[in-house]
């Protein structure tokens, strides 16, 4: 006979129940929702905890000239022919990226590269989707619709405001 067998069972600890919580807990449920409040009011008076607002940074006349520039072309609404527009745009990023780059010969570029190099100056413009902008002018008859003129116009406005 084994001495083992001779021993009485393990007891198990006893449950200790998740409800109701300990007296600190309830301190702590009470006055966390006070301190979350009052540094809420305070974040008014206290500089480093108010959110700063960036302030926009003038654009230089070059790219202020562009923007006018961009503002005052002709947009192809209601079907009509693109092509002229889409031209136009191409010339404004080519004579501004030839002023801001000349050492990248960029106005030599055209295609898929064209638009690789005014994406990597300018991801957020997100020009690299807007193909149209260097085929469009040499196909007969290139017809936008009204919502892709607005976005491909407001690319080109990102671009000439945040290129770098």
């Amino acid at each position: 006979m084994n001495p083992l067998d001779q021993l009485e069972p393990l007891i198990a600890p006893p449950a200790i129940p998740w409800w109701p919580p300990a007296p600190g807990w309830w301190l702590l449920a009470l006055l966390l929702p006070v301190l979350l409040w009052g540094l809420w009011r305070l974040r008014r008076r206290l500089p480093w905890l108010r959110k700063k607002a960036q302030p926009e940074l003038p654009l230089d006349p070059l790219r202020q000239a562009a923007l006018i520039e961009l503002a005052q072309l002709r947009k192809p609404y209601d079907g009509a022919p693109a092509g002229v527009w889409l031209q136009q745009l191409n010339g404004l990023l080519k004579r501004l990226c030839r002023s801001h780059y000349p050492a990248n010969h960029s106005h030599t570029l055209s295609g898929r590269a064209w638009l690789a190099f005014l994406d990597n100056r300018c991801p957020a413009a997100g020009l690299t989707r807007w193909m149209v902008l260097v085929e469009g002018a040499y196909r007969p008859e290139c017809k936008l619709d009204d919502k892709a003129v607005d976005g491909l116009n407001q690319a080109v406005d990102t671009w000439i405001r945040k290129h770098v």
